[in-house]
């Protein structure tokens, strides 16, 4: 129970707890598609939650640029680029899901459909960046004597990516997987994600 609290008193556990819930949701209404009425509540459920997201990120865009100039410092030449890189698609995948919160709120007359596939196709980008950064950290984290603790952070956070990156490519038409399939990687990546709030190790 207080890893519970811990973790919903702070902003970004209450989005991870949301977006486990949304997954598992997801999940749940594909498996019980024969029972029409459970199936109608837990979509909406599941929108519902995603939209507590969105508005949970409002602003984050700003952040997220603003961490993007500060990678421009790292040392390192490769993780210095992908790292701009990485944080700039996710400025732009927040940007675009600041969007699709104001159409759903009413507050703006929002082309749904483009900006979902703008969404997901700079969600792909840093999804694919931040891969490639794991496979070079857990090789290098292979290479270092008694680096345990770092090789499963890194692990866990390719897990995490890993699971993420089929969900736009579906979302994108490049891979063709069922709701249910969906909904199992997303609780995946949700617990992926959860795991360094819980066990400090595994934080990156």
């Amino acid at each position: 129970m207080e890893v519970l609290i811990r973790i919903n008193n702070q902003t970004a556990g209450r989005d991870k707890l949301a977006r486990l819930l949304q997954y598992m949701s997801r999940a749940l209404w594909a498996i019980l598609e024969g029972r029409p009425r459970v199936v109608h509540k837990l979509q909406g459920l599941e929108y519902a939650l995603s939209t507590f997201r969105k508005l949970l990120r409002w602003g984050r865009c700003i952040e997220a640029l603003h961490s993007a100039l500060q990678a421009f410092s790292h040392p390192d030449v490769v993780q210095r680029t992908l790292l701009a890189i990485g944080r700039i698609s996710n400025a732009c995948f927040m940007f675009a899901d600041h969007l699709l919160w104001l159409g759903r709120a009413g507050l703006a007359k929002v082309d749904a459909k483009k900006w979902t596939s703008i969404s997901n196709r700079y969600w792909l980008y840093s999804l694919t960046v931040n891969l490639v950064r794991d496979f070079i950290a857990l090789k290098e984290a292979k290479e270092r004597k008694g680096s345990i603790v770092s090789e499963g952070a890194w692990i866990v956070d390719t897990v995490k990516n890993s699971c993420d990156l089929l969900i736009p490519l579906t979302a994108m038409n490049h891979l063709k997987l069922g709701p249910a399939s969906i909904g199992l990687l997303g609780v995946a990546s949700s617990i992926a994600g959860l795991l360094p709030m819980v066990h400090t190790p595994f934080k990156i």
